[in-house]
């Protein structure tokens, strides 16, 4: 294996976390490694709601709290959710200054919207439901700018070079119709940011390569995996087919639509006090239970935002014309897709892993902050605080400071195998029957047994086993919490086994011991 050494801290990722973490890295020099080209292909630039902070002066950062740990469904750690959101305002104001044109009043303050399980309106939009691409779009500007970083694009990493229990670098490929063989860069230190899991489920909300394969990476590895099995799903994808599926933004209902079924019923009013604006565990399995009972729900925006959702809503009524939707017209049609991992590797304060030399942020990170629920329009804010905690951290465990770096240059590589599309598929399927929305022991074991057949299918492709291993945690972590919270739902356990929750932490050894032939229901 070819091996290229160099100064740099290398980032894994092109998203939110993985931009802003070498903004706030500067000036010691940076590589980020890149699958897509720069602003493509991350979960961040599909965000539609926007970033959750307590800018009105009659709300707090303490009531911002307050929400998440009542979301998370006793699984927060409060000292975590306490810290992020107290940063949250300071984040915000920071990106404004960074160019980000975020909604504002004709007074001008910040135009704020309420999403569920908040108790106050405190979501920062951009466009009504463009604050990803546009966030991403202010960051990526000033990046380009920025002379200590440099991007290696269409580059995919595969796995961490650990030595003498440490991580000292990343093995990359080339990413194309194929994949190359990898080389290995050796840097200062490794970031990882490159998204979460949700590309794990046949219905999925998030960008088509997004399939836990950093997470994967880093359990490989042996980082510990916190709360795996707390994937959420988001009520209201737009069923129309696509995939991955295009989201319709929860501000939609905070601006008043509601769920009906095929008789034009309002089905959350029985389900919850705060109906649609209910967290979105129960909302999701409320769509799956109509859904599964042949009553296609859709979301009805027509009273509520009439024309408005054209100007207001431009992501959503552009998904809708491209898939020969009129929600002017019609309710949108709904199913619950994968959307966000609550779970990921576990990150101190500082964002670093179990592993010396190794750092995460983002949604391939594990923080607490998310518990069993995450609230809201939080994934974007725990993105941008951990990630300069993490830049901040990196940098004091470095000390001196070099100065620029020489540029990397990937040598010529011979081809090596993808993941086949036929088994990423069987994959896919069966994390959607087993460890999908409601989960139960049968189930889980036997997906258990279909993710082992397909490693075994590929076991040459390292792609194909990172997305194995996160699947297997994902899996194995369900089937060890024998209750249902938050996002996690035991059909055969479906009560909490005690109000306050414990998080998970899990190595892929252990993970793997639940899949052989004798393993026994914990």
């Amino acid at each position: 294996m070819q091996v290229i050494d160099t100064p740099c801290v290398v980032i894994v990722g092109a998203g939110l976390g993985a931009i802003y973490a070498a903004l706030n890295l500067a000036p010691r020099p940076v590589l980020m490694i890149s699958p897509e080209p720069l602003g493509e292909g991350a979960s961040s630039a599909w965000a539609q709601g926007g970033i959750a902070a307590a800018m009105d002066p009659r709300d707090s950062a303490a009531a911002h709290a307050r929400d998440t740990i009542i979301a998370g469904a006793g699984a927060v750690d409060a000292d975590v959710a306490e810290s992020v959101t107290a940063e949250a305002r300071a984040h915000i104001l920071e990106l404004t200054g960074l160019g980000t044109p975020f909604d504002r009043t004709a007074t001008d303050d910040y135009l704020l919207s309420r999403e569920a399980a908040h108790s106050f309106a405190r979501v920062v939009r951009v466009r009504g439901d463009q604050a990803g691409a546009e966030i991403m779009r202010s960051l990526i500007a000033q990046l380009r700018h920025a002379a200590h970083v440099q991007v290696l694009e269409g580059v995919m990493a595969t796995a961490l070079r650990v030595e003498q229990g440490a991580v000292t670098g990343v093995e990359v490929a080339r990413c194309g119709p194929g994949q190359s063989a990898p080389c290995l860069i050796r840097g200062a230190a490794c970031l990882l940011a490159g998204g979460g899991s949700g590309g794990l489920y046949a219905l999925t909300t998030n960008p088509p390569r997004i399939r836990g394969q950093v997470i994967g990476m880093a359990a490989r590895a042996g980082a510990v995996i916190a709360d795996a099995e707390f994937v959420q799903f988001h009520p209201t994808a737009i069923a129309c087919g696509s995939d991955p599926a295009p989201l319709a933004t929860e501000a939609l209902r905070g601006e008043g639509a509601i769920l009906v079924n095929r008789q034009g019923e309002r089905f959350m009013c029985d389900l919850h006090p705060d109906a649609e604006l209910a967290p979105r565990d129960i909302v999701a399995r409320a769509i799956y239970a109509q859904t599964q009972a042949g009553q296609a729900p859709a979301l009805d925006t027509r009273a509520a935002l009439g024309a408005r959702i054209l100007s207001d809503f431009p992501a959503v009524a552009r998904a809708c014309r491209v898939a020969g939707l009129d929600p002017l017209r019609d309710p949108i049609p709904v199913a619950a897709a994968a959307h966000y991992h609550m779970g990921g590797i576990a990150t101190d304060a500082g964002g670093l892993t179990s592993l010396p030399g190794l750092w995460a942020c983002g949604e391939a990170a594990s923080t607490g902050l998310h518990g069993a629920n995450r609230l809201a329009s939080n994934g974007l804010l725990e993105a941008l605080v951990y990630a300069r905690r993490a830049a901040r951290e990196i940098d004091r465990a470095l000390g001196t400071r070099h100065g620029a770096a020489p540029a990397v240059a990937l040598p010529e590589l011979p081809a090596a195998p993808a993941p086949e599309p036929a088994l990423v598929a069987r994959l896919r399927q069966s994390m959607t029957d087993g460890a999908g929305v409601i989960r139960d022991a049968a189930g889980l074991r036997r997906t258990l047994d279909d993710i082992a057949e397909v490693e075994a299918a590929q076991p040459d492709c390292a792609t194909m086993g990172n997305m194995t291993a996160t699947a297997t945690l994902i899996a194995a972590a369900a089937l060890n919490r024998r209750e249902s919270r938050g996002a996690h739902y035991r059909s055969d356990f479906p009560e909490p086994a005690q109000p306050q929750g414990q998080r998970s932490a899990m190595t892929l050894d252990d993970a793997q011991s639940l899949r052989t032939p004798t393993r026994m229901e914990p």
